[in-house]
């Protein structure tokens, strides 16, 4: 474990929420690939089994239907598993078992039982890692009923919102974005204290713009926020953290200020998570927009190999291209007689 006082990386508070969790609570159990003795495949889960012993932290076979299936049978009997997939690409053998039991299982049994498991998945790109290594599906579960979808951007809030997730009574999906398992350090308490779920962060506040992204695309967010700031234009960046359900609240309280937005994601753009809130912004807060809303986002391919990802991954200068383009929608409109200016806010 990292000294607290120089800061841990994402990966390690990944680490110390599970110790913490292992520590405080016999029903929890960890078990995937890899991750007992040789700690996982990005060490997430170095040092545990030697720790809690091979009973609560367990190697299993190269059998992801397997590992889904089992938590399962866990969860309904007053375990807390928390199941590690390799990668994020490697899930898909499971799906039968998360969306068609862990999901379902409270609805089925009219509360009687219930999943509370984790599903842990390193995700996304920018690690020259190859086919089936890169994915960004998380779409895909936050489509389904009874799945919770969490992703976080930082150490500390890996820490907080993954005690939050074991503790939950219901199944989470956990993508830890592999981009930035060690990209910062920051000092991390490890006090227990978990982060509220369904929840969204503002991570910089402004009044001229909303930028929203969660996961990797939140640093390359904040860089692009803290260019405009030297242009004059201050713009509030908000990171859901909770995929789903999502906070639309906090979303609207910004555009209350702004009335402008740009959504950020490295998953493929047809159907992301960026039409979801695009969606609920049409649909909740229409009035408050001076511009549609403007998705920065990976391509409609599949991943491209590492000579390619740079080009595929949302970054800093397509992030501005799409905030100058919400900026600059109403004075076109206006200069080209197409509707009167706002007798109120913003530029």
């Amino acid at each position: 474990m990292a000294e607290q006082d120089s800061g841990i990386t994402l990966v390690e508070a990944v680490t110390q929420a599970l110790a913490f969790e292992l520590k405080n609570n016999p029903e929890v159990v960890v078990f995937g690939q890899d991750i007992g003795a040789n700690g996982g495949v990005f060490r997430a889960t170095d040092g545990l089994q030697k720790t809690f012993g091979a009973d609560r932290v367990l190697d299993t076979p190269l059998a992801e239907t397997m590992i889904a299936g089992i938590a399962v049978g866990m969860a309904t009997q007053g375990l807390r598993p928390v199941a590690e997939f390799q990668f994020m690409g490697f899930i898909y053998p499971g799906l039968d078992h998360i969306l068609s039991h862990a999901a379902r299982m409270r609805n089925r049994t009219r509360g009687r039982l219930s999943c509370p498991i984790v599903y842990r998945a390193p995700y996304g790109g920018g690690i020259h890692a190859p086919e089936h290594h890169s994915e960004s599906t998380e779409a895909i579960f936050a489509h389904i009923p009874g799945l919770r979808v969490v992703v976080p951007s930082s150490p500390a809030r890996a820490y907080g919102l993954l005690l939050a997730a074991i503790r939950d009574p219901d199944p989470v999906i956990f993508l830890e974005p592999k981009r930035i398992y060690r990209a910062a350090k920051q000092p991390v308490p490890d006090d227990g204290e978990a982060l509220p779920l369904d929840r969204a962060l503002v991570l910089r506040e402004g009044s001229d713009l909303t930028l929203v992204a969660w996961g990797a695309s939140v640093r390359e967010t904040l860089a692009a926020a803290e260019q405009l700031s030297s242009d004059g234009i201050e713009a509030e960046v908000i990171d859901p953290a909770t995929l789903k359900p999502l906070d639309i609240h906090t979303i609207i309280d910004s555009l209350e200020k702004t009335r402008r937005c740009v959504v950020v994601h490295e998953a493929a753009r047809f159907g992301g998570l960026g039409a979801e809130i695009a969606a609920q912004i049409q649909e909740y807060a229409f009035d408050l927009l001076d511009a549609p809303v403007q998705r920065v986002t990976g391509f409609d391919t599949v991943m491209p190999y590492y000579q390619l990802e740079n080009a595929y991954l949302p970054g800093v200068e397509r992030i501005l291209a799409g905030a100058r383009s919400a900026l600059g929608y109403v004075r076109d409109s206006v200069r080209h007689g197409l509707r009167e200016p706002r007798a109120e806010g913003g530029r």
